[in-house]
């Protein structure tokens, strides 16, 4: 991706982000879900980056996102969240107690493996006849190696 605020710097820097909803809360239903996906994308089309797909099921969501080097991915996540959240809130009244996890998990993912992690999000139904999220996630994270307390993941 061009990026014309750092002259001379080119990147491609993707990552699959994934977040729950407050204590797991099935709140994602397949009305909100087509209109929160292309929100979060906009979203991020505002901060500079731009949404290759957004998926999930009732309690979570993934993002494949590509982004620009020169601003902290973590600040991403919190503009999605907080804007997202707050959307929700605005557009289904009802739903004011809709609320996202704190944090997320984000891996990296190298331009040979977009279309595997693309064709991944587009399964998530599939995947989770036979998983929950909390093994999914656990699985994403010991494959990349990434260190966790049980505590958050579990409970």
């Amino acid at each position: 991706m061009y990026n014309p605020r750092m002259s001379g710097t080119y990147t491609r820097i993707v990552y699959h982000a994934v977040f729950s909803t407050k204590r797991r809360t099935p709140w994602i239903t397949p009305e909100l879900r087509d209109r929160l996906h292309p929100y979060m994308g906009g979203v991020i089309r505002n901060e500079g980056g731009s949404l290759i797909i957004a998926g999930g099921m009732p309690d979570h969501v993934h993002l494949l996102v590509k982004w620009r080097a020169d601003a902290p991915f973590a600040g991403l996540m919190r503009t999605v969240k907080s804007r997202s959240s707050r959307w929700v809130h605005e557009t289904f009244p009802e739903r004011s107690d809709f609320a996202w996890q704190d944090g997320y998990s984000a891996f990296t993912v190298s331009r040979s493996q977009e279309s595997v992690v693309q064709r991944y999000i587009e399964r998530q139904e599939e995947h989770h006849r036979v998983r929950t999220f909390q093994e999914e996630i656990v699985e994403f994270l010991r494959s990349h190696g990434v260190e966790y307390d049980e505590r958050y993941i579990l409970g």
